[in-house]
């Protein structure tokens, strides 16, 4: 009987132990605190290699047919195209060594018929973005329980094959599980079923480097899409470039300035990404509704998420963190602002035919310069520091 009751004794200690430990500041609603930002996913399959960066990024080789797109049902029988049949001529831009973006290129290099794919964290990527609708729907109501803020402009009103622009690049200081991006939005169809494809660079809290990205979605951002290769969609051939991957340099107050140029265009029914003089590879058409014809809409310009800590505006920056109207050097800019026509042409996106908005512009703001000299074709200034006196909630 005495070894009866020793055993019970030691199993409702052995349950009360684990139940104070599950209910410790080990745990919450279930997880283990730790686990969800250390936990790094297993590594893809059909992986070749595996190379370790100095910036302690983890980048896997993998075979180019076994990459993450084709487990998209709308793929299962596609045929990879390795390149588009023709690039659009049109703004040159500067050729760079890939290891501005691919610091991991100094311990090796993924070989061809491989794509480097960047490992990630669970929580990593910002929550998604979710764009604004045409102005013409604006109001102030629309926006008082939107976290996503923006500073843009906006070109519609036709049909469009492409889009390019070229952008310094920063590290804003970013809090509270916020991200700030700078990107290029396509966008085609109404608002509940929203067709993007869009890339920038992006800056997320924790982790608080600059960051390319893409992202796309078919549905207004409910269940559709994703930032980088993290699903089945985008369909990446280039074998040098890891999307996700760090940028360095990025830009300095007042002093130098670093820039990517970045190009979007339709090309045998698939919208390609060009990253200066590198084509990273593709969205297909077929994963799309309305893109899978044209675009009706672009946006440039950058977005924040504001988590409001303490109820008040969060003091996550935008771009460098100033104000459009402290100009180069100081403020984050887009310039060579072009879209392709219908004949696949690049066209100049005239100033006075962008329209502005800025969600709130004592916190965040943009201005479209008229000003073409320079070398800045049509451009303008956006960003901003966040929370102030005058950016309060």
């Amino acid at each position: 009987m005495s070894n009866i009751i020793n055993n019970k004794v030691e199993c409702f200690m052995f349950f009360l132990f684990a139940l104070s430990y599950a209910l410790s500041d080990k745990f919450v609603d279930g997880r283990r605190i730790g686990t969800i930002t250390n936990k790094v996913l297993v590594k893809p399959k059909g992986t070749i290699r595996t190379i370790e960066g100095e910036d302690g990024d983890i980048i896997d080789c993998v075979d180019i047919y076994q990459q993450p797109a084709f487990d998209h049902p709308l793929l299962k029988n596609h045929t990879i195209e390795m390149k588009p049949s023709s690039i659009p001529s049109g703004p040159k831009v500067n050729s760079f060594p890939a290891e501005r973006f691919q610091n991991w290129h100094k311990n090796g290099e993924c070989p061809e018929g491989t794509i480097p794919i960047r490992r990630t964290q669970e929580d990593e990527y910002p929550r998604a973005t979710h764009l604004t609708p045409p102005r013409t729907h604006l109001n102030h109501s629309l926006y008082e329980d939107n976290n996503h803020e923006h500073a843009i402009v906006t070109f519609g009103g036709g049909e469009f094959y492409g889009a390019h622009a070229s952008l310094n690049v920063w590290n804003p200081v970013v809090y509270n599980g916020d991200f700030s991006i700078a990107q290029i939005w396509v966008i085609s169809g109404p608002t509940e079923l929203l067709n993007t494809v869009e890339a920038g660079w992006r800056v997320s809290s924790p982790g608080q480097q600059t960051r390319f990205f893409t992202f796309w979605t078919s549905d207004g951002y409910k269940r559709t899409g994703c930032y980088d290769l993290g699903c089945p969609g985008f369909v990446q051939v280039n074998h040098r470039f890891a999307v996700g991957s760090p940028i360095q340099p990025v830009s300095s107050y007042n002093e130098k300035q670093f820039e990517i140029g970045i190009t979007i265009y339709k090309n045998n029914g698939n919208w390609w990404l060009q990253v200066q003089d590198q084509v990273l590879g593709y969205w297909p058409g077929s994963i799309f509704t309305s893109l899978a014809s044209s675009a009706t809409r672009i946006n440039w310009g950058g977005e924040v998420y504001n988590s409001e800590p303490g109820g008040h505006h969060t003091s996550t920056q935008m771009g460098s963190g100033h104000f459009a109207n402290e100009g180069y050097g100081k403020a984050s800019y887009f310039k060579n602002i072009q879209y392709i026509d219908i004949g696949g042409k690049f066209r100049d996106a005239e100033g006075e035919e962008l329209v502005p908005y800025a969600t709130r512009p004592f916190c965040y703001d943009v201005e479209v310069e008229n000003n073409k000299s320079g070398g800045f074709g049509t451009h303008f200034y956006f960003g901003g520091p966040g929370y102030s006196e005058l950016c309060a909630t």
